[in-house]
């Protein structure tokens, strides 16, 4: 039985040390490992690029949103009207605000073709708990992409709370569309118009047909 417990203790210890090392994950390694995997698993599968809405959904769940606040990312959208929500409608608000996102998401990752992503050095202080990512995306016509990250550190790791594309944050852009729906109708409004748009969203096809 001895080998066995040997074989079980070591399996053990190498668990404990990847878990470890994912933990202790540098927010820029982890945000060019997720584009590589995203990038190279949508060019290796052609019903992703044709538009597979169960694929791309997956995908998206999977290996995007694990890395991604999206209950801060909605805080900080709504600014001071998140803290007069009721704690129900912070959950249905930040739930419809994720569903867009994966719908955003899905729809990006059926335009990936020959792109590839250019990440610069990261510039950070020691023991920072938010940093910034910047990278660009090199397309094969057409000046490059900025595509920059937002991350903070907390009890779950380093995860993605805005990103910045052509120069635009997302959670700044979403700012004053919150706000603009909240003036109008409250917070029982914007959630609200944020299902409606996200059954529009449902019912159209990823990738419009050639």
């Amino acid at each position: 039985m001895k080998p066995v417990i040997q074989l079980i203790a070591a399996a053990t210890a190498t668990f404990a040390f990847a878990t470890s090392a994912i933990a202790a994950e540098a927010p820029d390694v982890l945000v060019k490992r997720i584009s590589a995997d995203v990038i190279e698993t949508v060019k290796a599968d052609k019903d992703i690029q044709g538009g597979n809405r169960a694929k791309i959904m997956e995908l998206v769940n999977s290996k995007i949103l694990p890395h991604v606040d999206a209950d801060k990312m909605t805080a900080q959208a709504a600014g001071r009207f998140w803290r007069q929500a009721t704690p129900e409608q912070q959950k249905q608000l930040s739930q419809e605000f994720k569903t867009l996102l994966v719908y955003t998401y899905s729809g990006a990752l059926t335009q990936i073709k020959n792109e590839t992503v250019e990440f610069k050095p990261m510039r950070a202080e020691a023991g920072a708990t938010d940093v910034e990512v910047r990278s660009q995306v090199n397309v094969a016509r057409g000046e490059p992409i900025t595509l920059n990250y937002r991350l903070a550190n907390g009890p779950q790791g380093w995860k993605i709370y805005d990103i910045n594309v052509l120069g635009a944050w997302l959670v700044e852009t979403y700012k004053s569309t919150f706000t603009s729906e909240i003036n109008k109708g409250g917070i029982d409004g914007l959630i609200k118009k944020l299902a409606e748009r996200n059954q529009q969203l449902a019912a159209k096809p990823l990738k419009a047909p050639k």
